[in-house]
This record gives C-alpha cells, sequence and structure tokens, in this order.
C-alpha cells in the first residue's frame, strides 16, 4: 500500500499513461520524453518548474559524456538508498556501465 504522502505523485504520474513519445515535450496526453515526465508531473504537483533544460538532442548523452541529467536530479531530488526505493520515487540508471545516466 502507497503511503499517504506519495498517493498524489502517483496518481499524477499514472495519469500519463498513454501520452505518446515527443522529444523535449512535457504534455499529458499529448506527448513527453522521459525527463518530460518527471517534468510535466512535477508542474502538475507545485505549479512551477524547477528550472529549464536547454535544448538536447535523442543522442546528447552519447555525443557528450556530460552527466547533464544527474547533475539536475542531484539539484532537486534526494537520494534514496536502494533497499528504500518505493512507488513516487525517480530512478536515474544507466544503460550499460561507462554511460551516462
Amino acid at each position: 500500500m502507497l503511503q499517504n504522502h506519495t498517493q498524489p505523485i502517483v496518481a499524477l504520474a499514472r495519469s500519463w499513461i498513454g501520452t505518446p513519445y515527443h522529444h523535449q515535450a512535457a504534455v499529458c496526453g499529448i506527448g513527453c520524453d522521459c525527463l518530460g515526465l518527471v517534468r510535466g508531473v512535477y508542474l502538475q504537483a507545485t505549479g512551477s518548474h524547477p528550472e529549464s533544460p536547454p535544448a538536447y538532442s535523442r543522442d546528447w548523452a552519447e555525443a557528450t559524456g556530460i552527466e547533464t541529467m544527474l547533475d539536475a536530479a542531484n539539484r532537486h531530488l534526494s537520494p534514496v538508498a536502494f533497499d528504500a526505493i518505493a512507488a513516487g520515487h525517480v530512478l536515474i540508471f544507466r544503460l550499460r556501465p561507462g554511460l551516462v545516466a
């Protein structure tokens, strides 16, 4: 069972199910990418954006090797121990060792 404080966030995130992929978008029901999903849910929950991301290409991570997403996440999110991961948390991961998050 979800904790009371996570239920609204999870409900917001679930309302995005079915939103098609669209690079750099963050509009529920219209389109989003992985960053756009997090940005869109944050906006719905708080009424504001934590920061505006710069334009980015689909392969920005592979092309630059810079941890842009991880750096932004560290500015706005608090780390959680692996065994404490629960509904409502944002997971940031690497597809393969050595790649950027």
